[in-house]
């Protein structure tokens, strides 16, 4: 849950920086607070996923963009969930099975019950479903959103000020978000080579802290059994 304000964010990044909104323009860090969102959400899709419903256009091509232009890549279908299905679950298969097993699957009748859907990660969004679907099918689907960009004023972006306006994600990537927005900052100064490797050491901080939350996820999710 995200409760951390976006003045906390500028305020922590300008002491380390030692600036106050002279060499580094608050609208400038900004930019880059926004632009670590999208770093993140690229590494961490789950950082910034959703559940919707999703109703589906006839036949198997299934795309994202049709109903959630902001999303990014599908994470997975859970179910059928138009009131005339049978509300049964939808699981991933291989498409080459299907492929092998029912050449003509793409061809078959439409319906509201949906069983299988297959996802090729070289195009994160869209996927297909088996059987074909009707008009009148929809489906539970996860998938990662794009998390939009702050567009304050320098004067709201102000640490004294009094915007309320909370970060977009988690507060469990406020150091991420912190190290890319230093390591931007310290990009901009890269002619000097302390600067430079700062730059450095925080781009690897980031690349490091979402490694580091990434392996903690994977350890302590559920398991069956």
């Amino acid at each position: 849950m995200a409760t951390i304000k976006v003045i906390d964010v500028v305020k922590r990044v300008e002491d380390l920086l030692q600036d106050t909104n002279v060499r580094w323009p608050r609208l400038e860090l900004q930019n880059w607070i926004n632009e670590s969102y999208l770093q993140i959400v690229l590494m961490r899709p789950d950082a910034n996923s959703k559940t919707a419903t999703l109703t589906c256009v006839a036949g198997t091509r299934q795309t994202l963009a049709a109903s959630f232009p902001t999303g990014l890549r599908l994470l997975d279908v859970v179910r059928n969930l138009a009131t005339s299905s049978s509300k049964k679950v939808v699981r991933l298969i291989n498409r080459s099975v299907l492929d092998d097993q029912r050449p003509s699957w793409h061809g078959e009748t439409n319906t509201v019950n949906i069983q299988n859907y297959t996802f090729d990660a070289r195009q994160p969004k869209e996927f297909f479903v088996y059987p074909p679907a009707t008009t009148a099918a929809q489906v539970e689907i996860v998938y990662a959103d794009a998390p939009g960009a702050h567009t304050l004023s320098e004067a709201d972006l102000n640490p004294a000020g009094s915007s309320t306006e909370i970060i977009k994600l988690d507060d469990t990537y406020l150091s991420s978000i912190i190290d890319w927005v230093l390591y931007r900052a310290f990009s901009k100064d890269a002619e000097y080579a302390a600067n430079t490797q700062r730059a450095v050491s925080h781009n690897q901080a980031f690349m490091s802290g979402i490694g580091v939350k990434t392996q903690s996820d994977v350890s302590s999710s559920p398991q069956e059994g």
